[in-house]
This record gives C-alpha cells, sequence and structure tokens, in this order.
C-alpha cells in the first residue's frame, strides 16, 4: 500500500509540469487553423494573431522579394488570403506581422536554409511527383569523420538506398553531392529534398540505388551552424577542401560503405559553389569520377584550364551534365564552360532550364540528372 501511495503521490506532483505541456494543444474547443490549405486551383493561408494591425506575407512563387500579399482580418482575429495555387513544385513563405517576420504556426512542414527557417508549401504535380515520401525509404544519416588536411573534426550527410541494411553483401556506387554557398550538411536534404528524390526513383527503376555523400562544403565548419561549433579560419583561396574530398571523405567512404571502389562507380555533382567544387576537384584529380554534374557555377576560361580539361578527357568519363536557368547569373559562365568543353573536344549535355539561381530549379536537376548516373 506504501508503494502505491508514493506512486500516486508523484504523478500528482507531475501534473503542474503536464498541464503546461499540454496549454500546447488545442483543448477547450479552441479553433484549429489550416493552414496552408491547398484546393484544386488555390491555396488559402491562415494566421491567428490578435493584436495585429497589418499581416502580409511572402512566397518564394512570387517573382520580385518584397512584394508582399496583404492578408484580411477575420471572426477571432484569423486572418487569411486566397491566391491561385502556384505551379507544381516546393516553395517557402513566411509572413509578416506589423512588420516582423515570422513561420507559419499551422504547418509542421519546414525547411532550414543556411541560418533561415522557412514554412514549406509543396503544389503536387508532374514536376514535383518525387518530392513526397516514397513506399519504401532509405536512410539519412549523420556521420562524423576526422579532417587531417583542415584540421577539425567535421561532419557529413550520408543517404543509403532501401535494402542497404539487409542486403549485407550488395556494393554500391556512390553520388558525391555538394551544396551551394550559404548550405552546410543538411542543405540537399533539407531544401533539396534529395533521400525523397532518390527514393521515388529507385522504386520506379528509373534510378540505379546508390549512395549519396552531402559534405559540409565550407572548410572552417565542423558541422550545420545550429551546432554552434566555433568556426575555423580559412583561406579561400586554396584548394584544401576538394583535396580532403577526394583524399580524406572517399577513402572514408569506401572504408566504411558498401562502396564500389572505382571510379565508373563514383559521381559528383554541386550547385553554385559546390558545382565550382565539382569542376575543381574533377580538374585537379582527373581519372576519379566518371559521372561530372556541375550546376549553376559556370567556369573560368584562363591560362591551364585547357591542360586540365584534357586530363579530365584523357582520364576518360561517361557523362559530363550541365544545368544552369537561362536566367541565373551563372548562365554566362555556364556558356564559358560549353566553349571550353568545346574548345578541347569533350562531349556533354547541357540542361537549360528557364529560372535562376534557385532551389526550385536544382531538385529538378537531380531529379533530371540521377536518372542517368552508373548506367
Amino acid at each position: 500500500m506504501k508503494k502505491v501511495f508514493i506512486i500516486i503521490a508523484a504523478a500528482i506532483m507531475a501534473l503542474p509540469a503536464s498541464a503546461q505541456e499540454l496549454t500546447n494543444f488545442a483543448f477547450g474547443g479552441r479553433k484549429v487553423i489550416v493552414s496552408p490549405e491547398v484546393g484544386k486551383d488555390s491555396v488559402t493561408f491562415r494566421l491567428k494573431a490578435d493584436y495585429a494591425t497589418q499581416v502580409t506575407m511572402y512566397g518564394s512563387w512570387m517573382p520580385d522579394y518584397g512584394d508582399e500579399i496583404a492578408l484580411t482580418r477575420g471572426p477571432e482575429n484569423v486572418w487569411e488570403v486566397t491566391i491561385p495555387a502556384p505551379s507544381p513544385e516546393i516553395y517557402t513563405y513566411n509572413f509578416y506581422v506589423d512588420g516582423t517576420s515570422v513561420n507559419d504556426p499551422a504547418n509542421v512542414l519546414m525547411q532550414r536554409d543556411g541560418t533561415r527557417y522557412l514554412s514549406m508549401l509543396l503544389i503536387d504535380g508532374e514536376r514535383s511527383q518525387n518530392y513526397r515520401e516514397a513506399a519504401h525509404r532509405g536512410t539519412v544519416s549523420h556521420v562524423w569523420y576526422d579532417s587531417a588536411l583542415l584540421g577539425i573534426n567535421r561532419r557529413m550527410t550520408v543517404y543509403t538506398p532501401y535494402g542497404y541494411e539487409t542486403s549485407k553483401k550488395t556494393k554500391y556506387p556512390v553520388l558525391y553531392l555538394l551544396h551551394g554557398g550559404g548550405g552546410d550538411e543538411e542543405a540537399w536534404t533539407s531544401m533539396g529534398r534529395a533521400a525523397q528524390i532518390l527514393d521515388n526513383l529507385i522504386e520506379k527503376g528509373l534510378a540505379k540505388p546508390m549512395i549519396v555523400v552531402m559534405p559540409n562544403g565550407n572548410p572552417g565548419q565542423q558541422a550545420a551552424c545550429t551546432f554552434a561549433l566555433p568556426v575555423k579560419q580559412y583561406d579561400w583561396q586554396g584548394n584544401d577542401y576538394v583535396t580532403s574530398l577526394v583524399k580524406e571523405i572517399i577513402p572514408f567512404v569506401e572504408k566504411n560503405y558498401r562502396a564500389i571502389p572505382n571510379k565508373s562507380a563514383r559521381a559528383i555533382a554541386g550547385l553554385s559553389m559546390g558545382g565550382g567544387h565539382t569542376t575543381s576537384a574533377t580538374m585537379l584529380f582527373p581519372g576519379v569520377f566518371d559521372y561530372i554534374c556541375p550546376m549553376s557555377c559556370g567556369l573560368r576560361d584562363g591560362e591551364g584550364v585547357d591542360a586540365q580539361m584534357q586530363g579530365i578527357k584523357k582520364a576518360g568519363y561517361k557523362l559530363y551534365w550541365i544545368g544552369c536557368g537561362t536566367a541565373d547569373f551563372a548562365w554566362p559562365g555556364t556558356e564559358t564552360m560549353v566553349k571550353v568543353l568545346e574548345r578541347n573536344g569533350m562531349e556533354y549535355t547541357l540542361f537549360a532550364s528557364d529560372g535562376g539561381h534557385v532551389w526550385y530549379n536544382w531538385r529538378y536537376y537531380l531529379n533530371t540528372f540521377a536518372q542517368l548516373l552508373f548506367k
């Protein structure tokens, strides 16, 4: 009886804390806000803001940053606006309450882009059909490794395809997928939906099962800024990071994962800064990758470029795939890259899309070139 009393007393003592947490839920008839509410041809956004005098919003589907949409106050101080549904894709948005930026508290879908957290809107359609969860899902893990070249312990994200854990003897090709400036080792899984894209493509038989390695391309960072770890000062003029990629990350992956350890089973791709890392890694270390996919980065022509391109040509490769939007500020550099490849007699594929320097394009590119790898 004494033991039962102690248990009851402990439960009573815990009630205030439990009650405090329960206040986060909609009990007692509190109105549940649905936002965003996606209809057939429209999307409705709602925000409860009792004391606001003005509520506006901005979405990445809008052509010009700063052109905000006004919400209208409704019953119970729920602000609301309905807009025509943008074309199928993933977008981000945020509200401005009397000038202060806030995310949508009714929306559990979030993306982190560097230091910014943004609410996410997914519009279904042919272009975005591989952005939702597949029936068979791979595993996304975060791995720490020591970099002697950079002098720090570092973190990278690794995707292993569905069946990796159970197929104990199967070995897989590897895609080294690099982020852009301001991103980190989580950029491709957060903003890029890399895991969902690969899951869907593999499940549909459109892509080979592969491992995807997503390192942190900021050589002074140990890990994403959310870890609040010290950042080491680094000379960005050097090639220490791409050297570390080839000399440290690839050996680490091929030692610790069932990766096929040869050139025909390695691909490298990157966007913007990561596109620059892609071209640098392949020009400095020809013969490491058979699949080369720079995106939205371009190339500077100059002394030594032809010799490096001839190195890639001599070593051989199976695919040189370039993606860029014609409205991207990197488009002139992409045209230069094409001229250099043509001048050196190198085969390539140019995938020119509309739009600019945005994830709207980079997800599309991954969804496209991943189907061409390791075949």
